[in-house]
């Protein structure tokens, strides 16, 4: 399996203030992977860097080949046209449908007729599970699951490669949040795209992440699966993964990593 992204040797600062020092990972082709971490590790931030939003202080990050701290402007308008962004609140534009909100890209970086705008976006509507009528409502007039697969279309917009995903169910009640990974897990497999998400989601982590990354101390301190990650002795580790709720309610899952 390919790697699609690497970081090595990735250091961030703000100021005064060490946000990564040193951090290194990889994530392979057509997985799901999970970056979590204590609050202030730097989670977002690493994905900014990774979607050419901040750039690091020093260490270099590998995209699909390409090295973002290298490339020509004209590399990095095509590279981004190879991912898609979920931000943890949506951030639909306001004034827009959600038809529009999905047109955006399409009409920015394609030569495509209107016909064929139109036709991709009721495609990309259908595809996240939302009824064609929700083209034309306003993100004011979604609600909080449905805004979530609205700003999943969008960010499908372009067909990408690569999908990343901040916080993809928060503010989701437990139903809709397992229904969203179902449908993360079922776009992955349809359309063979990498997954990278931000999340604290356990469920999340025990069901759908193949792989991931824990942030703690300005340093990768674990990374693969989850079998791996709990066999690493850390502080934040033991109370994220080992504490008694932990251990109640993934029993049988902990039990079949053993």
């Amino acid at each position: 399996m390919s790697c699609v992204i690497e970081a090595k040797g990735i250091v961030t600062r703000f100021g005064k203030r060490t946000i990564h020092d040193e951090v290194d990972l990889h994530i392979d082709e057509k997985e799901i992977y999970g970056i979590l971490g204590e609050s202030g590790s730097g989670k977002s931030v690493l994905m900014k860097e990774m979607i050419m939003l901040l750039r690091p202080q020093a260490g270099r990050i590998t995209v699909l080949g390409k090295e973002l701290g290298s490339i020509s402007y004209h590399e990095a308008q095509e590279l981004r046209s190879k991912w898609g962004v979920l931000f943890q609140f949506g951030a639909l534009y306001s004034s827009m449908t959600v038809a529009e909100n999905i047109e955006v890209q399409l009409k920015e970086y394609t030569s495509l007729s209107a016909n064929m705008r139109q036709k991709l976006v009721r495609s990309k509507i259908a595809l996240v599970g939302l009824d064609a009528s929700v083209g034309a409502l306003y993100p004011s007039e979604l609600s909080g699951g449905m805004i979530k697969r609205a700003a999943l279309a969008r960010a499908l917009a372009m067909e990408p490669r690569l999908l990343f995903l901040d916080e993809p169910t928060s503010g989701l009640d437990p139903v809709g949040a397992r229904n969203f990974d179902k449908l993360i897990v079922e776009l992955r497999d349809m359309l063979g795209i990498t997954v990278v998400m931000i999340t604290h989601d356990l469920d999340s982590i025990f069901n759908i992440v193949d792989r991931m990354a824990v942030l703690a101390d300005k340093h990768v301190v674990a990374e693969g699966s989850i079998k791996e990650v709990l066999q690493v002795e850390h502080p934040f580790v033991e109370a994220f993964f080992k504490n008694e709720y932990t251990k109640e309610k993934f029993a049988d899952k902990l039990k079949e990593e053993k």
